[in-house]
């Protein structure tokens, strides 16, 4: 008989999940079964088994699903981890970027929300999706991320990061923010409105997208500005270099403050005269996917886009 393997030896992969929902989080009961059951250590981020207890405690789930799981930190290191499997829609694949930033962990998402463009894989795929997690079986695709940095006085006061974008806010309904946006270091234009979108590709088609920017492939590297509700004559959507940087000043003669959000997730409030400063990180975010597959496909499939009468190139060869 062979020793049991020891910890330090194990295989760590980190389950996040959309804990106030109930598909979620059978779906993360299933994950750490199959896990467990071929030796892969499931670990769960201690406010997650905090979660998991309740549902324990409301009878939601088994009560030894708890023996399966190491605590994150507790138990084992972040850079431990092998890969981070998420359950659930873009906002939890989100929060699993923020938990692993610092580690450059790669993420399998598996889709329980509605559109789901960051996830690589449908609910209807979730068990060969295990199954290729534990033969190793998935390709590594990264995607840009910014360096966000806001200047008050001259002194940084905050410093962040985005996925899909960092937006500059106009914090009451009932008040315009007024702006002056600069690329590469220069003034293009300053103008009152409710907010600036400052976008990744993979942005492009959430906030940015519904501010009426372009659709921009996940393969490009290239940064997005799309301005909301500008009161101004050349207020387009932009497409700017990926080395370029972007900053938004909040003009002394706003008459109210503004907020920065990036990703929906982390803010910062931005008085009159506060700088926002954009550039492209040197950290992207990595996903993992079970299979190639073109983004075309992805629009067509997400938007549910009509393709009727396509005919192709071999069909026009005849």
């Amino acid at each position: 008989m062979s020793a049991p393997q020891s910890l330090s030896a194990s295989r760590f992969v980190l389950v996040v999940a959309h804990t106030a929902r109930k598909d979620a989080v059978a779906a993360a009961q299933v994950a750490i079964e199959q896990l467990h059951a071929a030796g892969i250590v499931p670990v769960l981020t201690s406010s997650d088994l905090a979660d998991f207890k309740k549902h324990v405690a409301d009878q939601v789930l088994p009560a030894n699903i708890i023996d399966h799981v190491k605590t994150l930190e507790s138990d084992c290191k972040m850079s431990d981890l092998e890969l981070v499997v998420v359950l659930g829609g873009d906002g939890t694949i989100l929060k699993a970027a923020e938990i692993v930033r610092e580690h450059s962990i790669p993420l399998m998402g598996i889709n329980l929300g509605h559109v789901g463009f960051l996830a690589e894989s449908e609910r209807e795929e979730f068990a060969e999706a295990v199954n290729r997690v534990l033969e190793h079986d998935y390709e590594i695709r990264e995607r840009l991320t910014l360096d966000v940095a806001v200047i008050v006085d001259g002194k940084e006061v905050f410093r962040t990061w985005a996925l899909n974008e960092a937006t500059v806010e106009k914090s009451a309904r009932e008040r315009m923010l007024e702006v002056v946006l600069e690329v590469e270091g220069n003034p293009l234009s300053s103008f009152g409105c409710d907010g600036i979108v400052m976008s990744t590709p993979t942005g492009s088609t959430a906030y940015a997208f519904s501010a009426g920017g372009p659709v921009v492939w996940p393969s490009v590297d290239a940064l997005l500005v799309v301005p909301l509700s500008a009161h101004a004559l050349f207020a387009r959507p932009l497409v700017i270099k990926p080395d370029a940087m972007v900053a938004v000043e909040v003009l002394k003669r706003s008459s109210g403050h503004g907020v920065l959000w990036c990703d929906g997730r982390r803010s910062w409030e931005l008085p009159p005269g506060a700088r926002v400063e954009v550039t492209k990180s040197a950290k992207p975010v990595k996903l993992a996917r079970l299979r190639k597959s073109t983004f075309t496909n992805r629009l067509v499939k997400k938007f549910s886009l009509p393709v009727d009468g396509w005919r192709g190139p071999d069909d026009f060869k005849k």
